[in-house]
């Protein structure tokens, strides 16, 4: 840290805090939890005293600074927001006044944004393996951190209070136009396709699979799909030879590539150029759209659109995440909204235009966001 600030054992600025209640089996609790990295407190589901086996729980208070002993090593450290003031915690959760003429809550929560606090203290953490590793309130209370003045506290809280101030400012803006977007593609789509005919996907957009031979001194490039609609990504290279039983399958551009058993959670995306050539394997499926009948972005779209994932849910038969595997039968009699081509290219051209200003306001965001590890770099040194 900063040579220019003393150190300072945090037993010094942190008391151990927390109001001991007996649990009464007629009562229910507020309660709360704490996000790991550095996320702050939200609220969990009260306890319920006739079902908690902790025989004593503990009130805390706003402006408390408070963590879990079992996530420390990733960052579960907070200080207590004014709308959790009397939440109730177990005693894996140490709580500490903060003696406010030595130290900011805010500060603290800042500093303890920091990756290396969190591994600092898990260093003398017992346990087997990251998940048993608790850091106790004897480790913090003798780990020596830098402390500046109040003054430059307040300083350093208030411009990183305004830089988060900022991004959450940018993210409700990226949320609503995401909202506001969605309708106008919805309200597009209903009207292009409300009267026009149906057909089925084992018409338009067969599977069509294109299985390569293997060969032991290739590298391959795998393709697979994130779930929600999100696209497709490229997984770690492939070689050859340490391949067995799989087997492998051409992707190119403008192909529907689907996850057989994620299908029904809308783990499928379009392939574009960047994907042509790429390979999926056994468990991803490629439809290949008619294009005198169909576009590839106008089918994704339908069936992201609740009606139709709701007919790839109903074609992923199964009551286990992991057992609902896309029948190809039931995907071919799926029913796709087919209105006139160039009416169909026009929504391809809203899409884009609105997939673009997402992008922009994405891209905005994400560059705002980044101002926070600088700014944190900055004020508490990068060491």
């Amino acid at each position: 840290m900063t040579v220019r600030w003393p150190m300072v054992p945090l037993g010094e600025v942190l008391t151990p805090a927390g109001e001991p209640h007996r649990v009464e089996t007629e009562r229910s609790y507020p309660n709360l939890g704490i996000y790991s990295f550095a996320r702050g407190c939200f609220e969990k589901p009260p306890i319920d005293g006739n079902l908690t086996s902790a025989p004593t729980l503990y009130r805390v208070r706003s402006g408390q600074f408070i963590y879990s002993r079992l996530f420390a090593f990733e960052g579960a450290y907070a200080v207590v927001p004014d709308e959790l003031d009397g939440a109730f915690v177990s005693n894996e959760f140490p709580c500490f006044d903060v003696q406010r003429d030595l130290a900011l809550p805010r500060y603290l929560r800042w500093m303890f944004s920091l990756p290396r606090m969190w591994a600092s203290l898990a260093e003398g953490s017992k346990g087997m393996g990251d998940r048993r590793k608790r850091v106790h309130p004897e480790q913090l209370l003798t780990f020596q951190a830098a402390l500046p003045s109040l003054d430059m506290q307040r300083r350093i809280v208030a411009r990183l209070d305004a830089v988060e101030a900022r991004i959450a400012q940018r993210q409700c803006a990226v949320d609503a136009l995401d909202k506001e977007l969605a309708a106008l593609l919805a309200a597009a789509f209903r009207r292009i396709t409300e009267d026009a005919p149906r057909a089925r996907m084992g018409d338009i957009a067969p599977i069509v699979r294109r299985p390569i031979t293997i060969e032991t001194d290739q590298v391959y490039r795998e393709i697979g799909a994130r779930a929600f609609g999100r696209g497709l990504f490229e997984k770690p290279p492939l070689r050859g030879d340490s391949l067995t039983w799989q087997k492998l399958f051409l992707i190119e551009a403008g192909d529907l590539v689907i996850s057989n058993i994620k299908a029904w959670e809308g783990a499928f995306a379009v392939a574009d150029a960047a994907h042509h050539g790429a390979v999926g394997s056994h468990r991803y499926l490629t439809s290949v759209v008619d294009r005198r009948r169909v576009t590839p972005d106008f089918a994704w779209f339908f069936l992201q659109s609740p009606p139709g994932i709701a007919q790839v849910q109903a074609a992923s038969p199964g009551s286990a995440d992991r057992n609902r595997t896309l029948s190809q039968d039931r995907f071919a009699a799926i029913e796709v909204p087919v209105p006139p081509l160039d009416a169909q290219q026009w929504f391809d051209a809203l899409q884009q235009k609105a997939r673009a200003a997402r992008e922009a306001q994405a891209s905005a965001a994400a560059e705002l966001d980044h101002l926070v590890p600088a700014l944190l770099a900055e004020a508490f040194g990068s060491g």
